[in-house]
């Protein structure tokens, strides 16, 4: 067994030591590893930072009721009489002020993109007092909170840097109405940064809802208290809602478009692996070419086919996982924390992330690169070691 490990060790230096001889072909081959791996950390990293925009803003306590039947806050509606009913069914949690419960008004305006001056559909939301308190990871970062009964709008920071003319102090017209923005809020990267708040009474009748709501946003006592608020309004007959944590909620949301993202990445890192595995049995074949005789000569003097086979798999691998590494390194640099915007296609509305890199993500892209690498020295490793070794010596 030693020995047997010690002639794999000795041929796999002595080819990683003929890499220079061969350095075109064998850059050429990690340049197109390199590529797939960018590319590919690229697009996941898009699907990444959206689900994680999404669902960073669930929390295990927070729940959000729409009317049954709907999937989306666009499809729902509630009455003022059912708001009341929620906010007063066991398992909301209370303060002085009341529950901390907030019905939400929500509608998709149009304004324009501060890179192409084209009108991006926006989500605008009417909240009510409650609204900071029950998802408690807003904070206002400019300005200050609307006050309620004014057209005064706060702006999420992803919304303000996306859209034009949303700086505080400025005055912007949505519909019949003039509105003020008076701060601009973060929410760790989550939902609220890509939409407008004001004061949902003031919204309703801007958009002729008087007595309308879409959802009812509220934290809970507890996680576990879910199923109590939930079989509470269930089982309610003045009541048709559905109660969902708000954490499956916007999982749900993203669910499409992280998979569609996801389908295209691997379906476009697939094709750009072909061609990088392509190159890699050509590298690897004008290596074995290039050391026919070498390679007859160390069969001659007793080395076996298997540890031959071997050294030929980790040459190719090395020089895969190098080029996977720097694929890794440059998608890293050139993606993570790349801030966009695209639309969410449950509300078909903007939404603002930051695109992620993550751990898992890049160990992923590497693991592409061993597969590229280790298919790419296969075929040429078993050539090698079916080399007969009279026609191998006799190779000039």
């Amino acid at each position: 067994m030693l020995n047997w490990l010690s002639q794999i060790l000795s041929v796999t230096l002595f080819n990683l030591r003929t890499v220079p001889q061969r350095k075109g072909a064998a850059i050429a081959a990690a340049v197109g590893i390199a590529g797939v791996v960018t590319v590919l950390v690229g697009v996941l990293s898009i699907a990444e930072g959206f689900r994680a925009a999404m669902t960073v803003s669930g929390s295990p306590d927070v729940a959000i009721v729409l009317r049954s039947g709907a999937d989306s806050e666009m499809t729902s509606g509630l009455s003022r009489d059912e708001v009341r009913l929620v906010a007063q069914a066991p398992g909301v949690a209370r303060t002085p002020d009341g529950p901390l419960a907030s019905a939400e008004l929500f509608v998709i305006i149009n304004l324009p993109k501060r890179s192409t001056g084209t009108d991006a559909n926006v989500p605008f939301r009417g909240v009510e007092k409650a609204a900071v308190p029950v998802r408690g990871d807003v904070q206002i970062i400019e300005g200050r909170m609307f006050e309620p009964g004014r057209n005064e709008i706060v702006v999420g920071s992803g919304m303000a840097r996306t859209v034009a003319g949303l700086e505080v102090g400025r005055s912007v017209r949505i519909g019949q109405v003039e509105w003020t923005v008076v701060g601009v809020v973060s929410a760790r990267g989550g939902v609220a940064e890509s939409e407008l708040w004001t004061d949902a009474a003031v919204l309703q009748p801007a958009y002729h809802r008087e007595d309308n709501y879409q959802s009812v946003m509220v934290r809970l006592t507890s996680p576990k208290a879910f199923d109590e608020f939930k079989d509470a309004l269930t089982t309610n007959p003045q009541l048709k809602v559905k109660a969902v944590r708000q954490a499956d909620f916007y999982a749900e949301q993203s669910s499409m478009l992280t998979s569609f993202i996801r389908g295209v990445g691997v379906a476009v890192a697939l094709l750009m692996a072909l061609g990088a595995m392509f190159g890699a049995l050509n590298t690897m074949y004008s290596a074995v070419a290039a050391r026919t005789r070498e390679i007859a000569t160390l069969r001659a003097l007793g080395f076996g086919s298997s540890p031959v086979i071997l050294s030929v798999l980790l040459e190719s691998l090395v020089l895969a996982l190098l080029g996977g590494t720097a694929g890794a390194l440059a998608a890293y640099a050139a993606f993570d924390g790349y801030q966009a915007a695209t639309i969410n296609w449950q509300t078909f509305s903007q939404l603002a992330f930051a695109f992620r890199v993550t751990p898992p993500l890049l160990a992923q892209a590497i693991a592409w690169a061993a597969v590229i690498g280790a298919i790419g020295g296969l075929f040429p490793a078993v050539r090698a070691a079916r080399l007969p070794i009279a026609a191998g010596l006799r190779d000039t």
